[in-house]
């Protein structure tokens, strides 16, 4: 029984004390068929097409210098990786770990240390020259230099929260339509169909963006380091 309406987030699972739900992380090689790996099918062909599609747009915004190559497939991963689990979470029965801050933080986190002990140690007067934007007046200088810590800081946090927040915030409202079912007409209920269908719609194409945007932020706070 649902105690309360954030309950669908629970981990709920337990075989000897371990949660099975944070195994669905991994459930999206076993969607993948064989044909994907064995002959060039069309899965393949399209799998192949974004790749390269991303690859070429995470090698323009890090540049083409000897120290990014093949960084671009880092962030790749990633970005299949975040969209397969948010596809995973709009099947029945199939826990969403995306929607937990400690799977997004867990991805941001490290990058961004990353990021800043690579960035900090190996170009230390490039990082001081991005906490003073260029024609900053010198009466505001100090100012700049604190929005732009603090900005620098939250960063982890922000990437970890707009991916958990928009995966909550979809699933929670499906969940409220759906509840409403058994009490509604047919004629009403036929209405709720549809919106729940518009909706699932609506969360696909969330699920795709939401990954996206998590990667390209990723990339560019990695290209700023360089």
């Amino acid at each position: 029984m649902m105690v309360n309406l954030f309950s669908v987030f629970d981990p709920s699972t337990y075989i000897m004390n371990l949660s099975l739900n944070w195994l669905s992380t991994f459930m999206g090689m076993m969607f993948i068929p064989l044909s994907f790996w064995i002959i060039p099918s069309r899965h393949l062909i399209l799998w192949n097409t974004i790749i390269m599609k991303l690859h070429l747009e995470f090698k323009t915004l890090l540049g083409f210098n000897n120290i990014n190559k093949g960084s671009s497939f880092i962030f790749i991963s990633l970005f299949s990786l975040i969209m397969f689990n948010n596809f995973l979470g709009l099947f029945p029965y199939i826990f969403t770990s995306t929607s937990h801050l400690i799977m997004t933080f867990s991805l941001a986190l490290p990058m961004w240390v990353s990021f800043m002990l690579f960035g900090w140690i190996n170009n230390t007067q490039h990082m001081f020259t991005h906490l003073v934007p260029q024609g900053t007046p010198p009466v505001l200088m100090p100012f700049m230099v604190c929005i732009e810590t603090v900005s620098n800081l939250i960063r982890p946090g922000t990437l970890a929260v707009r991916l958990t927040a928009n995966m909550i915030a979809g699933h929670l409202l499906l969940t409220l339509l759906g509840n409403t079912g058994p009490i509604l007409t047919s004629t009403l209920l036929t209405l709720l169909l549809i919106t729940q269908i518009l909706l699932l719609l609506l969360e696909s194409a969330v699920a795709i963006i939401q990954s996206y945007v998590f990667s390209i932020l990723s990339t560019l706070y990695s290209s700023e380091v360089n």
